[in-house]
């Protein structure tokens, strides 16, 4: 039951991510939390106009992922994170593979979670940072049916060309996604190797998708 609810809420990440990619314009310079604030609306009416995406089409979703979320994401930092000190013994190729099956898997896991996004609004709490701060925490909740759900995520501002709050991290009702895959991450890389997560994640990709054919 928690992992379904787990599951059906944590599409609302995706939401506030995506709210981050509308206006580029302004990624730089507005307040993190000002910028989830005014563009989440936005970002959960252009998913619930999408049909194929409510149907659950995997292919739309992940377009929609790759352009909208992605570019507001330092996926490198993210991947790095969640493999552990082992990321530092990978070769760039591995590298690279970690960071592809990752983003697969995360996919295919919030797939059915984003078909589920209905009449969910997202309220972002006070931000507690200072004006120069470069990493912050932005809390927020998700209201729906039931009760409000926790959804806080970490950001750090980016210099130079394409600057901006890039996300690294978040937490979904008290669970902070790097850390939970960070300890499955690290059996799988004690016992067979990089290589062997890597074939671990490739295997966990193809049984999603066959499942969803």
């Amino acid at each position: 039951m928690k992992r379904r609810l787990f599951n059906q809420w944590v599409a609302c990440l995706w939401v506030a991510v995506g709210a981050l990619t509308l206006s580029a314009a302004y990624a730089a310079d507005e307040a993190p939390d000002a910028l989830v604030k005014r563009l989440s609306t936005d970002v959960i009416a252009a998913i619930k106009a999408d049909a194929a995406i409510q149907a659950g089409d995997t292919a739309k979703i992940v377009s929609l992922v790759d352009a909208r979320v992605m570019p507001n994401v330092n996926f490198q930092r993210m991947t790095a994170s969640a493999v552990g000190p082992g990321w530092r013994q990978a070769t760039p190729e591995q590298k690279q593979r970690l960071q592809d099956e990752f983003k697969i898997l995360l996919v295919h896991s919030y797939a059915g979670a984003l078909a589920q996004v209905g009449d969910q609004t997202i309220t972002v709490k006070p931000l507690r940072a200072a004006a120069d701060d470069a990493d912050v925490l932005v809390r927020t909740e998700v209201r729906g049916h039931g009760d409000p759900i926790q959804l806080d995520y970490r950001l750090e501002k980016t210099p130079g060309q394409g600057a901006g709050w890039k996300i690294y991290n978040f937490n979904v009702m008290g669970v902070w996604m790097v850390q939970n895959y960070l300890s499955q991450f690290s059996q799988e890389i004690n016992a067979k190797g990089i290589d062997g997560l890597i074939a671990k994640l490739v295997a966990l990709n193809k049984s999603n998708n066959a499942k969803k054919n």
